[in-house]
């Protein structure tokens, strides 16, 4: 059963309730007989695990849809030098 806090728009007094879905909202102060409004509040929640979705959820197998492990193809910029694409051992001075 989820808890709902309550506060008391005449006396400011604060309180929480455990109530079902299906049950009514409450509506008089316990304290002062006078009208309660619902308490809205950040939720806290936890997100555990190596990623969300994208990594949680999908076969590990399947798992190299987005990473490569191939040598990047395309002009490279000057002064640097690809083991890959040399076919050497590639040092830069």
């Amino acid at each position: 059963m989820p808890v709902y806090a309550y506060a008391c728009t005449a006396c400011g007094h604060a309180f929480d309730a455990r109530q079902g879905f299906d049950e009514p909202a409450l509506t008089v102060c316990e304290a002062c007989g006078g009208a309660l409004r619902k308490q809205y509040g950040t939720v806290g929640v936890t997100f555990n695990g190596s990623g969300f979705y994208r990594t949680d959820s999908r076969a590990t197998a399947s798992a190299g849809a987005g990473s490569s492990t191939k040598a990047p193809s395309g002009p490279q910029p000057a002064g640097s030098t690809s083991t890959a694409a040399s076919g050497g051992a590639g040092t830069v001075a």
